[in-house]
């Protein structure tokens, strides 16, 4: 693989401190794109995760910036992407990565955990994808790539949340490809299935083990395989590839 495909690129990772995210920004600023960081601070952890990988990512040569931004928030998104676009004069990649879940069956499910993985998930996702293009459509050149989840395409007891909203991903992304493919912009979703995160890692024994005998590779995914998805989705390799939904998932869904 070419080593510098994206260079000269801008690309913005939402929900990149840690997790999948920051395996994503590490593998476009591996390829060459400026990197901007985004995170929301729930958590003080987020921003020195954030600034770390910024450094992180500098330190090996390349351009990075972290923005803490609540991509529910239109305004916030907004702001986020004209502060991108100050910083480098365009948006060329966007990934929408950001996401939460809270896990509970239906009948359990209080209002505001449906509405809160909904914003994020979903919402979020709309509001960035929005105010990107309207960067990409200038320049007639851009990738969107929204990381759903194969709960989106098959569903899971305790996740009608999460499932609703990656679902919705999937939809979104497929529509938002038809509006824009005569602009030489492509749309794609990722929809990873288990990979070795702090979700998982947070799983009982016994629910790994069940987890592991569903999936023909007898393991988890590593946030660096799904990032090598995003990477191939971003370059021009992937030219003719729009409005897809690809899982990433070690055969469980096929």
């Amino acid at each position: 693989m070419p080593a510098m495909e994206l260079d000269g690129k801008v690309s913005l990772v939402t929900g990149a401190s840690r997790g999948i995210g920051r395996a994503i920004a590490l593998k476009l600023a591996s390829l060459g794109s400026r990197v901007a960081i985004n995170y929301v601070a729930i958590e003080a952890s987020n921003k020195v995760d954030a600034d770390a990988l910024t450094e992180s990512i500098i330190g090996t040569g390349g351009e990075a910036i972290s923005i803490e931004a609540d991509i529910r928030d239109s305004g916030a998104a907004k702001a986020m992407i004209e502060q991108v676009a100050d910083k480098w004069d365009k948006v060329d990649i966007l990934v929408n990565n950001a996401g939460v879940n809270r896990d509970t069956l239906l009948l359990r499910m209080p209002d505001d955990a449906w509405d809160d993985v909904i914003a994020t998930n979903l919402r979020g996702a709309y509001l960035c994808t929005k105010y990107a293009l309207k960067y990409m459509m200038r320049q007639e050149w851009g990738r969107i790539i929204s990381v759903a989840s194969v709960v989106g395409r098959v569903g899971n007891a305790g996740q009608s949340n999460y499932a609703a909203s990656k679902g919705g991903v999937i939809a979104f992304t497929k529509s938002v490809a038809r509006e824009i493919g005569s602009r030489n912009i492509t749309a794609n979703a990722v929809a990873p299935g288990f990979i070795t995160t702090g979700m998982t890692d947070r799983l009982p024994d016994e629910r790994k083990d069940a987890i592991l005998a569903m999936i023909p590779l007898r393991r988890f995914g590593k946030p660096e395989e799904v990032a090598e998805l995003v990477g191939f989705l971003a370059t021009e390799r992937a030219s003719y590839i729009t409005g897809q939904a690809i899982t990433i998932d070690g055969g469980a869904f096929p």
